[in-house]
């Protein structure tokens, strides 16, 4: 997909973007749009406090002169503006391709409204098709990956389990100093169960189901940008 419709969906988004707003910004290659895209605005005089969910996006957005602060600081976020790995029809997602899901979904949380700009190749009528981020954290490894290994099992994927960087030598550590095991599901039918036995394994500190937190998405397709909603 092209840079020239992500950036599309990305000034859709800023479109909704109002002065006063505190606002969540997410990381991957189509938030980074909505970043340069918002520190253009902030440069007009747009007036924005933001709450970066990653290291990465944090120094995008400090170089673009956009004010940042924290959750510590300010406890509710008007809108979060983020990407997605995947998302289906009811606007339910799987996010942490990049690695950030535990602070995306902080502060995805911690915000009145949840805006995803994605591309149309991550519409997909059954979540499961990219592999599901689960971190875990670094003590007991081996323990939590056998106890993940079973809810796999308990809930038919069709693929397995794999450290990130494992393969390459050099294991990915995310931001908060965690790991990320990669599970291959193929078909998630029962998101909501999923993400509840995940959760119950005491290793698992989150994974990247986000279910019932977006309200919104622009997609880029070919054709042009597909605006979904939900009913919330």
């Amino acid at each position: 997909m092209s840079e020239d419709l992500k950036r599309k969906a990305a000034e859709m988004a800023v479109a909704d973007v109002k002065s006063g707003m505190r606002l969540g910004l997410g990381t991957g290659s189509t938030a980074k749009h909505f970043v340069d895209l918002l520190g253009q605005r902030v440069a007009d005089g747009l007036d924005v406090i933001c709450v970066p969910t990653s290291e990465v996006t944090a120094a995008q957005a400090k170089s673009l002169n956009i004010p940042l602060s924290d959750l510590d600081t300010l406890d509710r976020l008007d809108l979060t503006v983020d990407g997605a790995d995947e998302l289906d029809e009811h606007l339910n997602l799987i996010k942490g391709g990049g690695g950030a899901l535990l602070r995306e979904k902080i502060v995805a949380a911690a915000s009145d409204a949840m805006i995803v700009i994605a591309d149309g190749t991550k519409r997909v009528e059954m979540l499961g098709r990219f592999p599901l981020p689960i971190e875990v954290n670094r003590f007991g490894l081996g323990a939590t990956r056998r106890s993940v290994e079973e809810v796999l099992k308990a809930h038919g994927a069709e693929g397995g389990l794999k450290l990130r960087g494992e393969d390459k030598g050099q294991v990915f550590v995310t931001d908060g100093g965690h790991l990320i095991l990669d599970a291959f599901f193929g078909r998630i039918s029962q998101p909501e169960v999923l993400s509840n036995d995940l959760l119950n394994i005491p290793g698992v500190v989150q994974h990247g189901l986000f279910l019932n937190m977006c309200r919104k998405a622009y997609v880029a397709t070919p054709d042009g940008v597909v605006v979904i909603e939900t009913g919330n």
